[in-house]
């Protein structure tokens, strides 16, 4: 039974990102579509497991990968803008965080000195805050 399974997926795409978030996303409208008894929530857990179940066994492995490739990008770009944001949040409780005046760039000016005047490493403008 186990050659005949790997006898089936061989040459098949097999699972990434992106079938996983489609699985997690449908398992979703189920819990939705069984708590609400909207039929709409339903129809969406259907297309999104066919269409996740679709991809893990196609054999067109290039157009499968390139589908993913577009998923990480994006899913890549929210990753980072949140733990970009995480990063500033725990840096507040030590710094201030201005911007430049001229050319908004962000500094980062210890907490607790008071009045200071700060150059920007970027355009070198001169400016006064308090820190």
């Amino acid at each position: 039974m186990k050659e005949k399974l790997i006898r089936f997926m061989q040459g098949r795409y097999g699972v990434d990102q992106l079938s996983k978030t489609l699985l997690a996303v449908s398992f979703v409208f189920v819990l939705l579509s069984s708590f609400t008894g909207v039929q709409f929530f339903y129809w969406m857990f259907i297309m999104l497991a066919f269409y996740s179940y679709f991809r893990v066994f196609s054999k067109n492995t290039c157009r499968r990968y390139e589908e993913n490739q577009k998923y990480m990008k994006y899913h890549n770009k929210v990753k980072y803008y949140f733990i970009s944001r995480m990063n500033l949040m725990k840096q507040r409780k030590v710094y201030h965080i201005y911007k430049c005046p001229s050319c908004k760039q962000k500094i980062r000016i210890p907490k607790g000195k008071g009045k200071i005047m700060v150059r920007c490493p970027k355009c070198r403008t001169e400016f006064v805050k308090k820190s």
